[in-house]
Protein backbone atom coordinates (compact mmCIF):
# COMPACT_ATOMS: atom_id res chain seq x y z
CA UNK A 1 0.00 0.00 0.00
CA UNK A 2 1.49 3.36 -0.80
CA UNK A 3 1.57 5.81 1.91
CA UNK A 4 3.02 9.63 1.87
CA UNK A 5 3.37 11.12 4.95
CA UNK A 6 4.11 14.79 4.88
CA UNK A 7 6.07 16.31 8.77
CA UNK A 8 3.90 18.64 10.43
CA UNK A 9 3.95 22.31 8.97
CA UNK A 10 3.18 25.41 11.09
CA UNK A 11 3.28 28.55 11.97
CA UNK A 12 6.53 30.89 10.30
CA UNK A 13 6.74 34.95 9.97
CA UNK A 14 7.14 36.40 6.70
CA UNK A 15 10.88 36.18 5.56
CA UNK A 16 11.15 32.94 7.90
CA UNK A 17 11.92 29.21 6.58
CA UNK A 18 10.42 25.94 7.30
CA UNK A 19 11.66 22.32 5.84
CA UNK A 20 8.65 20.11 5.01
CA UNK A 21 9.63 16.18 4.95
CA UNK A 22 7.52 13.90 3.27
CA UNK A 23 8.17 9.60 3.98
CA UNK A 24 7.44 7.29 1.46
CA UNK A 25 6.18 4.01 1.52
CA UNK A 26 4.52 0.67 -0.07
CA UNK A 27 6.32 1.61 -3.34
CA UNK A 28 9.86 1.07 -4.74
CA UNK A 29 10.89 5.34 -4.13
CA UNK A 30 14.08 5.10 -6.49
CA UNK A 31 12.40 4.44 -9.74
CA UNK A 32 9.59 7.47 -9.07
CA UNK A 33 9.91 11.22 -9.77
CA UNK A 34 8.16 13.15 -6.55
CA UNK A 35 6.26 16.42 -6.72
CA UNK A 36 5.02 18.85 -4.31
CA UNK A 37 1.59 20.47 -4.49
CA UNK A 38 -0.18 23.00 -2.76
CA UNK A 39 -4.04 24.08 -1.69
CA UNK A 40 -5.82 27.33 -1.02
CA UNK A 41 -9.18 27.74 -0.75
CA UNK A 42 -8.61 30.82 -3.73
CA UNK A 43 -6.14 29.11 -6.00
CA UNK A 44 -6.81 25.54 -5.51
CA UNK A 45 -4.37 22.91 -6.21
CA UNK A 46 -1.33 24.55 -7.78
CA UNK A 47 2.21 22.63 -8.37
CA UNK A 48 5.07 23.31 -6.35
CA UNK A 49 8.10 21.58 -7.13
CA UNK A 50 9.26 18.16 -9.06
CA UNK A 51 12.28 16.16 -8.56
CA UNK A 52 13.95 13.23 -10.65
CA UNK A 53 14.42 9.77 -9.41
CA UNK A 54 17.90 10.52 -8.73
CA UNK A 55 17.69 13.68 -7.05
CA UNK A 56 19.21 15.45 -9.72
CA UNK A 57 17.03 17.72 -11.86
CA UNK A 58 14.86 19.68 -10.14
CA UNK A 59 11.51 22.26 -11.37
CA UNK A 60 9.58 25.10 -9.67
CA UNK A 61 6.56 27.30 -10.42
CA UNK A 62 7.92 30.61 -10.78
CA UNK A 63 6.64 32.23 -7.36
CA UNK A 64 9.34 29.65 -5.42
CA UNK A 65 12.34 29.50 -7.43
CA UNK A 66 15.54 30.67 -5.59
CA UNK A 67 13.58 30.34 -2.48
CA UNK A 68 12.57 26.61 -2.57
CA UNK A 69 15.01 23.94 -3.05
CA UNK A 70 13.46 19.99 -3.14
CA UNK A 71 16.10 16.83 -2.66
CA UNK A 72 15.26 13.58 -1.37
CA UNK A 73 17.11 10.75 0.07
CA UNK A 74 16.65 7.65 -1.95
CA UNK A 75 18.52 5.63 0.99
CA UNK A 76 15.70 6.90 3.32
CA UNK A 77 12.42 7.02 1.16
CA UNK A 78 12.60 10.83 2.05
CA UNK A 79 11.88 14.10 0.35
CA UNK A 80 12.27 16.88 1.96
CA UNK A 81 10.94 20.92 0.83
CA UNK A 82 13.33 23.51 2.17
CA UNK A 83 11.07 26.59 2.15
CA UNK A 84 13.20 30.10 2.37
CA UNK A 85 11.78 33.75 2.55
CA UNK A 86 8.45 32.59 3.20
CA UNK A 87 5.64 35.17 2.22
CA UNK A 88 2.29 35.39 3.24
CA UNK A 89 1.22 34.09 -0.38
CA UNK A 90 3.09 30.79 0.54
CA UNK A 91 0.40 30.19 2.94
CA UNK A 92 -1.49 26.53 1.93
CA UNK A 93 -1.61 22.94 2.53
CA UNK A 94 1.27 21.26 1.04
CA UNK A 95 1.40 17.93 -0.50
CA UNK A 96 3.96 15.35 -1.23
CA UNK A 97 3.08 12.82 -3.95
CA UNK A 98 3.84 10.67 -6.97
CA UNK A 99 3.03 12.99 -9.89
CA UNK A 100 -0.78 12.38 -11.28
CA UNK A 101 -0.92 9.66 -8.72
CA UNK A 102 -0.67 9.36 -4.86
CA UNK A 103 -0.71 12.47 -2.75
CA UNK A 104 -0.09 12.20 1.09
CA UNK A 105 -2.43 13.57 3.76
CA UNK A 106 -1.27 17.56 3.53
CA UNK A 107 0.24 19.42 6.16
CA UNK A 108 -0.67 23.00 6.74
CA UNK A 109 1.90 25.95 6.59
CA UNK A 110 0.72 29.11 7.71
CA UNK A 111 3.14 32.74 6.90
CA UNK A 112 1.66 35.46 9.67
CA UNK A 113 3.18 37.85 11.93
Amino acid sequence: QVKLVESEGGLVQPGGSLELSCAASGFTFSEYPMSWARWTPEKGLEWVSDIDLYGIRTYYRDSVKGRFMLSRDNAKNMTYLQMTKLTPEDTAVYYCGIPGDVWGQGTQVTVSS
